[in-house]
């Protein structure tokens, strides 16, 4: 198993690097048959001309950066879409593809794609003015669902899916594929992410967005050089939230890599300080925790701003898997969505990882989210 990733650090990797220590003795069969994906998805981006957000703004040129495995069967009937998580790439679920696998590149096709402001679609730090830096406007989930259908549609035409399989933001978008789009699904996995961001969410992002805004060196997002010393302060208010208390109060960081094995607690922190964020845009950063921060499904045209009404309006199956122990996402914001939702079936991930449970932290976590996929995707 290969996770492709450039010379700087993404929070993506951050979280699966976790999967890559600790998975390797699950199914080592079925993964020493995946050299097709050594050389990670065939890349591709796709252009929308003035491209009208929800704020009203319109972008002149809207980028989405995207990856795919697979090829496209003649029914047109194998497509999986895979929406990126929070900082991710393409290839942000390459710990869960592969022959043999429940999402099988020789069975599916599968389209990975990428959130904007993640500096590869569009972003703060790669759009030019008059919309570059702290003047790109919040993209919201649904800004970004649109996007992704019209690559869909008049990019690689696709105009249906098999199913959508979304990791803690892109469980988000899942969800918001169902409200939006029910007839283009067939079905959506959400894993470690809920339908809307929950009060006790938007002010922890707030708090991690302060921690960046609020150095000097931010000088309101003009800033010349990054704020790194804001950067790393953010990193250190996600790390907080990214575990459970069990997970740190039984020292679990020893085992996330094996540089990890011999560190104090203070030595670890002080270590995910430097790397958390490490090569990152502040103002990416913010773009995608504002995305995350305001994302509600009831606050969809039509449902009056009541995210019961929308959920309850989904008429496909729903895989919901949060973790147990998720802070980000809680498992009781879990069980409350599942309730309005008609066919759920909701299977919480038994775990101490806390968030990068729905990555497959540890073998246990990944052989039951397999199991649990395999199973609902099966025809």
């Amino acid at each position: 198993m290969s996770i492709q990733v450039g010379s700087v650090s993404r929070v993506s990797l951050a979280l699966l690097v976790v999967a890559l220590a600790l998975c390797a003795p699950l199914a080592s069969g079925a993964r020493a048959a995946e050299p097709e994906k050594k050389a990670g998805p065939a890349p591709g981006s796709f252009t929308l001309e003035n491209f009208q957000l929800e704020s009203g703004v319109t972008l002149p040129k809207a980028i989405v950066v995207y990856g795919t495995y697979g090829t496209l069967n003649a029914a047109k009937d194998n497509a999986v879409l895979l929406p990126s998580h929070y900082m991710a790439q393409s290839d942000g679920y390459d710990w869960l593809i592969g022959e043999g696998r429940a999402l099988d590149p020789r069975k599916h096709f599968l389209i990975m794609t990428e959130l904007f402001g993640n500096g590869r679609s569009s972003s703060p730090s790669n759009t030019p003015e008059p919309f570059h830096g702290p003047r790109f406007p919040v993209t919201t989930i649904r800004d970004n669902v649109e996007a992704v259908r019209r690559l869909l549609e008049d990019g690689l035409g696709v105009h249906h899916l098999k199913a959508v399989v979304g990791f803690s933001m892109g469980a988000e978008q899942a969800f918001q594929w169902a409200v939006s789009h029910p007839r283009f699904v067939d079905r959506i996995v959400a894993t470690a992410g809920t339908a809307r961001c929950w009060p006790h969410g938007v002010v922890r992002l707030d708090g991690q967005i302060r921690a960046i805004t609020t150095v000097p060196a931010f000088k309101d997002g003009n800033y010349t050089t990054q704020p790194a010393r804001g950067i790393e302060t953010t990193g250190i208010v996600w790390l907080a939230w990214l575990y459970s208390q069990e997970w740190w109060k039984r020292e679990l960081w020893k085992k996330t890599e094996p540089a990890a094995a011999n560190l104090t607690l203070v030595q670890y922190i002080e270590k995910q300080s430097k790397e958390f964020f490490a090569g990152l845009d502040a103002n990416d950063l913010i773009l995608q925790m504002r995305t995350w921060q305001t994302h509600d499904v009831g606050t969809t045209p039509g449902f009056d701003g009541s995210t019961e009404k929308a959920l309850r309006s989904i008429p496909i199956p729903v895989l919901y898997m949060p973790s147990e122990t998720d802070l980000y996402f809680p498992l009781g914001d879990a069980r409350q969505e599942s309730q309005w939702i008609r066919k759920v079936t909701l299977a919480p991930i038994p775990s101490l990882w806390g968030h990068p449970a729905g990555v497959g932290a540890t073998p246990e976590d990944l052989a039951f989210i397999e199991r649990k996929l395999r199973g609902f995707l099966a025809p």
